[in-house]
């Protein structure tokens, strides 16, 4: 909710859902349940991470956020107006707002083309002509995202991990979005290459204002770039709320399960790691209820048959989808 001091959010996504068919054998079997009904915010030049382990609906998600997956179920509003199921037309004039960077920079880049037409391809899709001209532009965002812009005529096998990822970056940045999808932006790269990147990319989150979702499975990389977080568990968010908040206070048993493998990111280090038993769930048949509760070391009868909604306290960031979650900081139990 929103009042009159607060701004509107830029993004709004209410009851998301994204259900794929599958076939199971000769005969059909229900569908594959990927993102069944996210309800979360981002205003202008804020940062939301978006966690959880791998097959969680994460990048799902960030697709259906820059309408590259049709949503089944819920609705997407972007600068105030509904996307949900906006046809090429009405997303024309909102395209150059709404980019994303991928996560494969290997993959993501046409290997036939040079750089420099790469990072021009969204000006000249969108129909935009920078002062000074196209070249010109591509030049100033090799330069900003730390690439030489005398490169601009080569081919991105010429070019290292990093570098394309660099590459992604600034063709998400040709445009001049307002908000950026980043989805998984710097899993596939060295290690000694994720902190560069991610540096770059706080700064230039500071210094164009832009809004973030960033999709990650680095809880320390997550503590590091955003300001709010959202963790998913199995197509469902299950807590959300201020950086602070989720990685000191956690209350969600899984949000905390999360947390305790992740030495760096926490205060108790490893001796107090939460083991979690069972393997995740399938999105074909998610279990009844909680869909935490087959893995949950608080898990009770009422997990089984009623499903936690998303509720938060009266005054607080933090919401939390669970019927017995961690006592708030100085509640006597």
């Amino acid at each position: 909710m929103t009042d009159a001091a607060t701004p509107e959010p830029l993004l709004r996504v209410r009851g998301l859902t994204k259900h794929f068919p599958a076939r199971g054998g000769r005969r059909r079997s229900g569908p594959v349940r990927a993102v069944d009904g996210l309800d979360f915010e981002v205003r202008a030049g804020e940062t939301l991470g978006l966690v959880g382990e791998s097959g969680c609906g994460k990048t799902t998600t960030g697709r259906l956020l820059v309408r590259l997956l049709e949503p089944t179920g819920g609705s997407i509003e972007f600068a105030g107006r509904d996307i949900t199921h906006a046809g090429r037309r009405k997303l024309r004039p909102l395209r150059p707002d709404l980019q994303i960077i991928f996560q494969d920079p290997y993959a993501s880049l046409n290997p036939r083309h040079t750089v420099g037409r790469i990072i021009a391809m969204p000006l000249q899709v969108n129909g935009i002509t920078p002062a000074g001209g196209r070249k010109a532009r591509v030049r100033e965002l090799m330069e900003l995202v730390g690439l030489n812009p005398e490169h601009y005529d080569r081919y991105p096998h010429e070019f290292s991990g990093g570098q394309r990822q660099r590459i992604g970056i600034a063709r998400a940045l040709a445009p001049g979005p307002r908000l950026v999808v980043a989805d998984e932006p710097v899993s596939a790269l060295d290690v000694s290459i994720q902190a560069q990147v991610v540096n770059l990319l706080r700064d230039l989150q500071r210094e164009l204002g832009l809004a973030f979702v960033f999709i990650a499975h680095d809880l320390a990389v997550v503590r590091h770039f955003c300001q709010r977080v959202a963790v998913m568990y199995l197509g469902r968010i299950v807590e959300i709320g201020a950086r602070d908040d989720i990685y000191e206070r956690p209350r969600h048993p899984y949000t905390r399960a999360l947390l305790s493998a992740v030495p760096e990111v926490t205060r108790s280090g490893p001796a107090d790691r939460i083991r979690l038993t069972g393997d995740v769930p399938s999105a074909l048949d998610p279990p009844s209820g909680c869909r935490f509760r087959t893995r949950c070391p608080k898990a009770r009868d009422r997990c089984s048959v009623e499903e936690p909604a998303l509720t938060r306290r009266d005054g607080a960031d933090q919401a939390i989808a669970c019927h017995y979650p961690e006592p708030e900081p100085g509640a006597v139990g």
